[in-house]
């Protein structure tokens, strides 16, 4: 659900990868390409709240290991706002990969509340 156009949290398709993006961005998260060349792609004030790194080694016997990437976004409630795939893959024997999962807020001036989604799955 993309709130009203104009409004915190409103979305819009990247022209150029075509992922799902907040509508006041200049530059895509995804692609990273530039959205914006007028007035209002002013700086605007990142603050990235959260971050978290990891890695994980395959050790040098056995066979592959088959991973999903799975991210879940809850509310203050716990009910579910967002659980996707966001990558798949294998690590082969002696192999690594790091996963990084950043979380950026971007101030607005938007005082409205969206109303609460009715269909929010919760899992309690």
């Amino acid at each position: 659900m993309s709130a009203r156009p104009g409004a915190a949290g409103a979305t819009r398709t990247c022209p150029h990868c075509k992922t799902v993006i907040l509508e006041s961005a200049t530059v895509c998260p995804s692609c990273r390409h530039y959205l914006r060349f007028d007035d209002k792609a002013q700086a605007v004030e990142v603050t990235r709240a959260l971050q978290v790194e990891g890695e994980i080694r395959h050790p040098a016997e056995g066979g592959a290991w088959e991973y999903s990437v799975v991210l879940t976004i809850r509310d203050d409630e716990g009910n579910e706002v967002s659980h996707q795939v966001v990558g798949v893959g294998a690590i082969h024997p002696g192999d690594a990969r790091t996963f990084t999962l950043a979380v950026e807020l971007t101030p607005t001036n938007d005082m409205r509340r969206m109303p609460k989604r009715p269909n929010s799955r919760s899992r309690h």
